[in-house]
């Protein structure tokens, strides 16, 4: 939302709740109880998959195959990370 308020010409308030949407979405990370660093891994996952899905809907761009495969191979690895028993 802050994107399209500055690059299209969007009204100032679309960004203002856009870069609110996104502190709240770095402050719900340290409510989480995991390893810090690993929470951030997940997120960051789970963001790409979300970036795709809303330039899909919202700007009219169509994933490709490998931004797709880049997708899930972030997912993978977040599932990793997360998941996979430490010793």
């Amino acid at each position: 939302m802050v994107w399209i308020c500055l690059k299209a010409d969007k009204p100032l308030w679309i960004g203002l709740l856009g870069g609110l949407i996104l502190v709240c979405y770095g402050i719900v990370a340290t409510f989480q109880n995991a390893n810090f660093g690993r929470v951030y891994a997940a997120y960051g996952g789970i963001f790409i998959v979300l970036v795709l899905l809303w330039g899909w809907t919202v700007d009219g761009f169509v994933p490709d195959k490998y931004d797709l495969i880049g997708a899930a191979i972030a997912l993978i690895g977040a599932g990793i990370i997360i998941y996979m028993p430490r010793t």
